[in-house]
C-alpha cells in the first residue's frame, strides 16, 4: 500500500506518520515526558491499522497495513471520520481531546491502560503532532 490510496485508509493521517518519528525528535519536551515508555500502540482507524513502538520515548518503529497478529500493550480504535475530526488541524472544542472521544464512545481504548494513563501527556503530544498543519 502506499500514496493517496494508504493515507485514504488511514482516515488521511499517512503524511502525518511518515513524518511522525522527526517530529517527535525535534520535540525536547514530548522526549523529556516520555524518557522511561517503552509500550507498544496499536492505532485502528476504520479497516486500517497503525502499530506504533516506542523506546525511551522516541518511535521505534511504525507499521501500517495488513498486521496479521498484531501485539500492542493497548488499542485506540474508531471510524476513520472519528480520526479525522479528532486529527484536524484545528478541531473544535470536544473534539481535540482523546478522552473526551472516549467518554462519548466514538473511540474505544482496549487492552493495559497503565502505559497509556501514566503517560497521558506524552500520548496527546505524540496526538498533536499527527495533526494535519493548519492552512495558511
Amino acid at each position: 500500500m502506499g500514496g493517496a490510496a494508504a493515507d485514504a485508509d488511514l482516515g488521511g493521517i499517512g503524511t502525518q506518520l511518515a513524518r511522525l518519528a522527526e517530529r517527535v525528535d525535534q520535540d525536547t519536551a514530548l522526549l523529556r515526558r516520555g524518557r522511561i515508555l517503552n509500550a507498544s500502540c496499536l492505532l485502528i482507524i476504520g479497516d486500517a491499522s497503525v502499530l506504533l513502538r516506542i523506546v525511551d520515548g522516541r518511535i521505534h518503529d511504525i507499521r501500517h497495513g495488513s498486521l496479521v497478529t498484531p501485539s500492542a500493550d493497548f488499542a485506540i480504535s474508531g471510524d476513520a471520520a472519528v480520526w479525522r475530526r479528532f486529527l484536524a488541524a484545528s478541531p473544535p472544542p470536544g473534539d481535540h481531546d482523546l478522552l473526551a472521544f472516549v467518554k462519548r464512545r466514538e473511540l474505544q481504548v482496549t487492552g493495559d491502560l497503565h502505559p497509556l494513563m501514566s503517560h497521558l501527556l506524552y500520548w496527546k503530544g505524540l496526538f498533536a503532532h499527527l495533526r494535519a498543519e493548519p492552512t495558511r
